[in-house]
């Protein structure tokens, strides 16, 4: 099975719960974000009708002059220690300039994939860093060395030249990268070879990126907490998941940048553990096409980087409508909203901007979910100090911070959809949650367990048995699992159902929005992460956002940055903006206003760690028996069930 025949096409959506959301004043904040800071990522898509059988929608390359702006001046970019601690944009700037060349770039961070990553294709400890399960040597170097020449034409030419021309990226081990196997962190999807890129992927090669391979992901995209690769602060350390090894490779100086993949929390938690910067997209913002899918309807590719304004023009430059492939970005706005690539001016550049910190938004501890506790009295010393700090800071750059009540989801008439106690039917012998109303029949319409049981039959016993473990199903009475049973069950419950699922979905999205319009709050402030993170041998998260799959559920966007670091081990502090869907040029915009003002954060590099024990390289295990709870579950069905 070819890992685009694995793809998200994202099934039918009623129009109605796709519509973005308006202002409580009546006009669209769409209407109003952005300005002379920024470039609208998805106005430059060609309007031309994509056949079925093309592979992506393409943008053209007379649009990449409204780019420049973006990128500073060379004799404004600060020097730093080493080639590989420049941003994304110092080194596009650097690039045009031709102070380095894409191969001396693309050299720099293979070599420190080769110094500090461990062996390749290692699902487990490999005793390094383990962000990088497989990595495309020659075909980067091939790839910076036709970005060189490119560079070396437009002195001639003055051709205007792709924004990421010859910067290095790790693409999530679920992505589709032509040529090369995706194995969405198992040994059970060995031989699945793309045969073509994801749309995202193929966007970013449009856009002169160096493809540098896959990096790691939790086994089958499943646990937030990750122990495959090692913490880029501290190896020992859990780095967060599922996209685990995006969110270490930017910031252990691996990749300039990567392609994380969230279905619940899995772009968020390893941007937070790692202190990466990192956007959750709304729904239908950026095309999954080419995604190993976990749950169509829920599913986002998004970019992890150092700083935001990096993830912000990578978002610019994957985002828009895909209609052949992904009919959910027919949903979002076309063009998208401006995306903010530099920070405004002045001192007080969030003048206007109410920031509510939402005092329901409960968290998990080793006693449970902690409703009825106001979040930040959960968080240990360091995170406090920090998260007061940050407060400060955002006040003193001219925005309102409050306490808002925000929504309380244990409560059933707030939240009638998501970890909903309500049966809609009984379907096969097995209950029909609200959530599994819809997210089933969409996996259903993909062929989600049919395209596995397909690839399935070609692999050997090994690897057949262990995908019928993780994707087959036991209906009540039956006495073994199989993909048949998961398919009757997703294709058998009733349209009217799917339908009251959909309802019950739209339903919690606008008694959110009411709780932020009630409160005049235009987003929220959050921290994923309440306390120091554990060991990767067992320590996992102490202290979490109990409801960590909510913003997936709405289809809201989230951004994730670095504000400090803890003062034992030094591992980073970080928080989030978490708004309505489409809000990202708005939730983006301020987060880079931040860190324009505040860069120590974003700026801080780890250093480079010493590998002394011997490499603790598992067999080729099919399937790793996850010791995590459900509660750390990346699948939506298993996590809510748990809340339940």
């Amino acid at each position: 099975m070819s890992a685009d025949r694995f793809a998200s096409t994202s099934p039918t959506t009623p129009d109605s719960a796709l519509a973005a959301p308006e202002s409580r004043h009546g006009l669209s904040r769409r209407a109003i974000l952005g300005g002379a800071a920024a470039v609208t990522g998805a106005a430059a898509m060609t309007a031309a009708t994509v056949t079925p059988a093309a592979a992506h929608s393409e943008k053209p390359s007379t649009h990449w002059a409204d780019y420049e702006h973006a990128f500073p001046s060379v004799g404004s970019v600060k020097r730093r220690a080493r080639l590989v601690d420049y941003e994304v944009v110092e080194l596009a700037a650097l690039l045009r300039a031709r102070v380095v060349t894409a191969v001396q770039v693309t050299t720099a961070y293979l070599d420190r994939i080769d110094r500090f990553n461990g062996p390749f294709e290692t699902y487990g400890d490999n005793g390094a860093y383990n962000a990088f399960v497989r990595v495309d040597r020659s075909g980067a170097l091939a790839q910076a060395a036709a970005a060189d020449k490119q560079f070396a034409r437009a002195r001639s030419s003055r051709e205007a030249l792709p924004p990421l021309l010859g910067i290095p990226f790790g693409i999530k081990d679920s992505v589709a990268v032509q040529g090369l196997e995706a194995k969405d962190g198992s040994h059970a999807f060995d031989g699945n070879v793309a045969l073509r890129d994801a749309t995202v992927v193929h966007r970013l090669r449009e856009a002169g990126a160096v493809i540098l391979g896959h990096t790691a992901c939790s086994a089958f995209s499943g646990s937030i907490t990750g122990t495959f690769a090692g913490n880029a602060w501290n190896p020992a350390y859990v780095p967060g998941g599922s996209s685990q090894g995006s969110g270490v490779a930017p910031v252990a100086r691996l990749a300039a940048a990567c392609i994380g993949e969230e279905t619940g929390g899995s772009i968020m938690m390893p941007s937070a553990a790692n202190g990466a910067s990192g956007i959750k997209p709304s729904l239908g913002t950026a095309p999954v096409a080419g995604l190993m899918p976990l749950s169509p309807g829920y599913d986002v590719l998004g970019p992890i980087a150092r700083s935001v304004r990096d993830a912000s023009l990578i978002l610019s430059l994957i985002l828009g409508p895909d209609a052949a492939n992904d009919p959910l970005t027919l949903s979002a706005p076309d063009p998208f909203p401006a995306m903010p690539l530099t920070a405004r001016q002045g001192s007080k550049p969030l003048h206007g901007v109410t920031i509510g910190i939402p005092q329901s938004d409960w968290m998990r501890t080793s006693q449970g979910v902690q409703a009825g506790t106001a979040p930040q009295d959960t968080y240990d010393a360091d995170h406090s100090a920090a998260f007061n700090r940050l407060k400060q800071q955002l006040t003193s750059l001219g925005a309102t911070v409050k306490e808002f009540p925000g929504l309380d989801v244990t409560l059933p008439e707030n939240d009638p959809y998501f970890s909903s106690s309500d049966v809609l039917a009984t379907v096969d012998g097995s209950v029909v949650s609200p959530s599994s109303a819809v997210l089933s029949p969409n996996r259903y319409e993909i062929r989600y367990w049919d395209a596995v049981k397909e690839f399935a039959a070609t692999r050997p016993a090994d690897q057949a048995a262990a995908l019928l473990s993780q994707y087959g199903r036991r209906a009540p009475g039956e006495t073994a699992a199989s993909f048949e049973s998961a398919t009757r069950f997703g294709g058998a419950i009733p349209a009217s159902v799917r339908v009251e699922g959909e309802k019950r979905r739209r339903k919690l999205q606008a008694n959110y929005q009411a709780a932020l319009d009630k409160a005049d709050v235009d987003f929220m402030l959050v921290m994923s992460l309440g306390a120091q993170i554990g060991l990767r041998t067992g320590g996992g998260f102490p202290v979490y956002r109990a409801y960590y799959q909510l913003p997936n559920a709405l289809t809201w966007p989230m951004v994730s940055f670095p504000i400090g670091y803890d003062s034992t081990v030094g591992l980073p502090i970080t928080a989030q903006f978490w708004g309505p869907r489409f809000s990202e040029p708005e939730i983006v915009q301020a987060a880079i206003d931040y860190q324009d003002h505040y860069p120590q954060y974003h700026n801080a590099a780890p250093p480079d760690p010493v590998f002394t024990a011997p490499s603790k390289i598992a067999p080729r295990e099919l399937r790793i028996e996850s010791t995590t709870p459900p509660e750390l579950s990346n699948d939506p069905l298993v996590a809510e069930e748990a809340l339940r």
